[in-house]
């Protein structure tokens, strides 16, 4: 019951957890205030109170975060990319100073597709505004490298500024399926586990439903980040379909005899 509270209150936008450590930290904030005035009088940059800037909760978290859906889906999709090395790689809606910012360190290019702008000075960083469920300004079968990890689930509810479409999701994994060339990669992930709508922030889908919608792909491996944070890369897609939120991560190929578009 409280994991709900703290999951409706996160949803409005108030990290309860955060809040609750931050008021845990100003006893040795004040602490160390006093010890940091008592040191500068030795020598050092002296304490302003006008130039006063306290982080509290920082001294009770860890170091980092080696783990969860983007953590591993990113390093699961670059290492991916990085062994088959294309020419030229497309990327749909992923993050960009996670995911792409990685593909950047190896790839002389990387176009990006988005329905919102993007300002960009980097050189082998190409944006394209697009509706990414029409994806007009590509030919059949004409890209043999794509990605989209965790954007699939967004379509059509409005979240980012696009048109209200229930039915988005599937027409922008019929673009997908149309645009991948033969013989080509497509990653792709999405949440998986018990399907529902949680509106307006993401759909999770069931396996059966990805593997039904990519009905022209063929599925060359799966892989999956579990309720508890962390990658199975031998998981079944029974499993995944039994996650509350897990992430499944999808890399699919077009059958080289395909006929064009299909």
């Amino acid at each position: 019951m409280i994991n709900e509270w703290y999951r409706a209150l996160a949803i409005a936008g108030l990290d309860v957890k955060k809040v609750l450590r931050s008021i845990r930290g100003v006893p040795a904030f004040a602490l160390d205030f006093a010890r940091y005035r008592r040191a500068a009088k030795n020598g050092g940059l002296p304490i302003r109170l006008s130039r006063l800037f306290p982080v509290l909760p920082d001294r009770y978290e860890s170091a980092g975060l080696a783990q969860g859906q983007y953590f591993f889906q990113d390093l699961w999709a670059a290492q991916r990319i990085y062994t088959c090395r294309p020419s030229r790689h497309v990327d749909i809606g992923s993050s960009i100073d996670g995911f792409v910012s990685h593909l950047l360190v190896f790839m002389a290019r990387v176009e990006v597709i988005d329905i919102r702008p993007l300002h960009s000075t980097l050189p082998n960083l190409v944006f394209i505004q697009e509706d990414a469920t029409l994806l007009s300004q590509f030919q059949d079968d004409s890209l043999e490298s794509i990605s989209s990890l965790h954007v699939a689930e967004h379509f059509g509810l409005g979240r980012y500024g696009d048109p209200i479409d229930p039915e988005a999701h599937t027409k922008f994994i019929r673009a997908l399926t149309r645009v991948l060339k033969p013989s080509g990669r497509l990653y792709f992930s999405v949440p998986t586990g018990v399907e529902r709508l949680e509106f307006n922030a993401h759909r999770v889908m069931s396996p059966s439903t990805i593997l039904s919608s990519f009905a022209g792909l063929e599925l060359v491996s799966f892989a999956l980040v579990k309720d508890d944070g962390l990658l199975y890369e031998d998981a079944t897609l029974a499993e995944a379909g039994r996650q509350v939120y897990g992430c499944g991560l999808y890399e699919f190929t077009k059958p080289a005899s395909a006929a064009p578009g299909s």
